[in-house]
């Protein structure tokens, strides 16, 4: 078995990715402090057809070095925009008729591998600050909670690790589960 070359890899250009059919999915960054894991969601983002990132609170917005450093180009080719106030945001979403879902360990949180996105459905996902999570007020504020289901010692995930674990299982889920 022979390892691809990038220039075999078929992967769309920025004006393509731009044309291309979303997935039906907004991110939210909820006073996200790191810099490369804000990159790191972007990228993902980029990998499976997300369709907005909204980047709130203390959370970095391009350009900015180390964004760009674990985005590879992704801020170029995933729309984002900048909310002061994440809680606000979800209002507007819920208004939207978007369905919102904050990630987070919390009383009668439903488990990520049990949640099953309709197709038809348009969804924000919130993911926390590094330290203390998703705000209270925006967790209260959502349709949906949901928790990455969890074995070992460890209570937490990195942010950029628990949205590639979501992010993956909506793409999964809407895509090619749902049919």
């Amino acid at each position: 078995m022979r390892k691809l070359k990038n220039s075999e890899l078929e992967r769309l250009r920025v004006e393509e990715f731009k044309q291309a059919e979303k997935t039906p999915l907004i991110i939210v960054l909820d006073n996200i402090r790191s810099l490369n894991n804000i990159g790191s969601v972007f990228r993902t983002a980029d990998a499976f057809l997300v369709e907005k990132i909204y980047l709130c609170g203390i959370t970095a917005t391009p350009p900015h070095k180390d964004i760009h450093k674990t985005a590879l180009g992704a801020t170029d080719s995933v729309a984002w925009t900048y909310v002061k106030d994440t809680r606000d945001l979800v209002h507007q979403l819920k208004e939207e008729g978007v369905i919102t879902v904050a990630v987070e360990q919390a009383e009668n949180a439903g488990m990520l591998n049990d949640f099953t996105p309709e197709r038809e459905r348009k969804y924000a996902v919130i993911f926390g600050n590094e330290v203390k999570g998703v705000n209270q007020d925006v967790v209260s504020s959502c349709d949906e909670v949901v928790e990455i289901p969890q074995y070992g010692t460890k209570h937490s995930l990195n942010i950029s690790v628990s949205a590639g674990v979501v992010i993956w299982d909506f793409f999964n889920k809407i895509r090619f589960t749902n049919k």
